[in-house]
């Protein structure tokens, strides 16, 4: 019988069609460093630097590191471990990975890739400010630092005058590089010189200079990934390690400064009434979902290129320590210069410290400005957020094309097939991109920013995996697959519990209580969007959403036998197929399989026959 079978792969091998002879293999990591970069890349990146120190300023200084690590540990980790964990299993991208081990819960894959295609489109936008930014700090002096321009009010005073007169520095003083309006609020993020946004809500025309770091951002982005996992893999020995420096510079120079203790101390200084807030706890979780990247299926197309028996476990707690360690580290560099400033202008630091891109470009630009040598740090602090942004971005126009291409592997897998379907995700990005950087265009950034990548969206996502993984494929199998790839259970009974249990109440019960407070007609946004705004928010949470239900649907529709629906793929490998797929306190909950396993020497052929297939 096993000489008829070698007979029949032969057979097979020889039936396949020049066409299919030509497919390309799928890559692999060329060693764990360039994996463990790409991964640090993908979730060390701006929401580091802006987003974590304001948001431990703004929920209560110290104690937000008590939700902030419940989630971590209860709910970031066991995702982050889970979808990287079944993209080295099955091989697979962020969609059909979802595919291989339960049919009905592909929409989750494309649920995360609608999320992907939302960071691709607005998170560059971020990195054209950067590079704007980049090339007006070569200028002496610094731009924003004068009201020597054509764009300032008369409302500009520079610091010699607010020096002499303390009672410029009040909030209706502007002497931002980025203001548009008279009398515009200084404090109320990018506006006049990068911006230009107008009373008017509709939108204006695309402003070149923008268009053009756009362009460039884009250019630069291609060239990263264009030709997969090698190239991508030795680009980030660069950028994923060159802000680093900066950051550690930047933290020197900002510790060693008047006032930087100020600055530490309103970013760390626990207030205890704020433990009780229910907002304080959906930051945290948002945080967390955020800057770990779940929920994206970037984690899954990322791990999808190890070899098998890569011990992907301790990769993990590593990256994670590493990301959480450089959110905190990132909040002493930004606070004590923040601090400077304060004790500079004389002012509260109250008024020095805004959310949101306004930290990076707004409130830190111009306590740059007040250094000797500004030209200096403003170049080393934009070069630093450049690298962290394009890492950051080139990774996930990889996961997305990576996606797409094992859900068309006969068509896309071909010579020269990538390097086009890269270029097509750039230009369309760059074109849907294009609204972002016209007049008034920071309204559908904000829009996208908050309800794109929503913690609503992530949240919900979550749940679904846990779902799929624990209670349909089963804990005790997947946790039988780990096993079989590193060659132990990493923490079975926490690890499990958390998938069946933990995780999906606490995602659970957060998402309950965001979706009851919050409200899209209530939107929170910096500048006063039309009444449209509500409609596009609403469309933007409900997109990735509905990909979900809508994809279980069609299955009951199209398929005749409702169990393969649930039915894992059978090239899938199963190191104990006859045992329990779950238990829960040694009760059995789902069986295994009925029919005993396939000796070694069949699964021998059917990996041979795979080779041979090109799969």
């Amino acid at each position: 019988k096993k000489e008829r079978r070698r007979k029949d792969v032969l057979v097979l091998a020889q039936k396949r069609s020049p066409e299919d002879a030509v497919q390309q293999e799928r890559g692999k990591w060329a060693n764990k460093t360039e994996f463990l970069l790409s991964m640090a890349g993908e979730i060390i990146g701006l929401g580091n630097v802006w987003r974590f120190p304001y948001l431990c300023y703004k929920n209560g200084g110290g104690v937000f590191f008590i939700p902030y690590f419940v989630f971590l540990f209860f709910c970031g980790i066991p995702v982050f471990f889970l979808e990287t964990a079944l993209g080295q299993y099955t091989s697979e991208g962020g969609v059909t990975a979802w595919r291989k081990i339960c049919p009905m819960f592909e929409g989750v894959g494309i649920a995360s890739q609608v999320i992907v295609a939302y960071l691709n489109i607005y998170y560059i936008v971020v990195l054209a400010w950067g590079l704007f930014y980049l090339f007006n700090s070569f200028r002496n002096p610094l731009p924003w630092s004068t009201c020597d321009n054509e764009w300032n009010t008369e409302n500009c005073h520079n610091l010699s005058s607010m020096l002499l007169n303390p009672h410029l520095s009040q909030l209706d003083s502007d002497w931002s590089f980025l203001h548009n309006q008279t009398e515009y609020n200084d404090y109320n993020m990018l506006s006049r010189r990068v911006l230009r946004t107008s009373d008017h809500v509709s939108l204006g025309a695309v402003h070149w200079d923008l268009a053009l770091c756009l362009l460039l951002a884009w250019i630069i982005c291609y060239f990263c990934i264009w030709k997969g996992v090698k190239s991508t893999g030795k680009v980030v020995y660069f950028t994923a390690t060159f802000p680093y420096l900066m950051l550690f510079i930047l933290f020197i120079r900002g510790v060693t400064l008047p006032g930087a203790g100020e600055g530490i101390k309103y970013y760390l200084w626990p207030q205890m009434d704020k433990i009780l807030e229910p907002g304080v706890w959906r930051d945290a979780g948002t945080q967390v979902f955020f800057s770990y990247a779940v929920c994206q299926g970037v984690l899954t197309s990322l791990g999808s290129y190890n070899k098998y028996n890569n011990n992907c476990y301790k990769d993990c707690v590593a990256l994670c320590i590493l990301n959480s360690a450089t959110s905190i580290f990132a909040g002493f560099a930004v606070f004590s210069v923040l601090g400077f400033m304060a004790h500079s202008l004389d002012v509260d630091m109250n008024e020095v410290v805004k959310g949101g891109p306004g930290l990076a470009f707004i409130a830190y630009p111009k306590a740059v400005s007040l250094l000797p040598g500004a030209q200096f740090w403003a170049v080393l602090f934009f070069l630093m957020v450049i690298l962290l942004g394009l890492d950051s971005q080139f990774v996930c126009v990889e996961s997305l094309a990576t996606s797409i291409t094992d859900m068309f592997p006969g068509v896309l897998r071909r010579p020269g097939r990538r390097e086009i379907l890269v270029l097509v995700i750039a230009v369309v990005c760059f074109l849907l991109g294009l609204p972002l950087i016209t007049e008034n265009g920071i309204v559908l950034f904000q829009l996208i920013d908050s309800y794109g990548p929503s913690g609503t969206s992530l949240l919900f996502i979550a749940c679904f995996e846990c779902i799929a993984v624990s209670w349909v494929y089963g804990a005790n199998r997947f946790l039988d697959n780990i096993e079989d790839m590193i060659g132990y259970h990493p923490f079975p009974s926490v690890l499990k519990y958390c998938w069946l249990f933990v995780t999906p109440l606490i995602c659970g019960i957060t998402l309950v209580y965001d979706t009851l407070t919050s409200s899209s007609t209530n939107l929170n946004l910096e500048y006063a969007p039309g009444p449209w705004a509500s409609r596009v928010a609403s469309l933007l949470i409900l997109t990735p959403l509905m990909c979900i239900p809508v994809y279980i649907l069609l299955c009951l529709w199209r398929v005749s036998n409702p169990k393969g629906m649930t039915t894992a793929s059978s090239d899938l490998r199963q190191a104990r197929p006859h045992q329990p797929r779950l238990t829960v306190c040694e009760r059995v909950i789902i069986e295994g399989q009925e029919k005993p396993p396939r000796n070694a020497g069949d699964r021998d052929e059917k990996l041979a026959m795979e080779e041979n297939s090109g799969v």
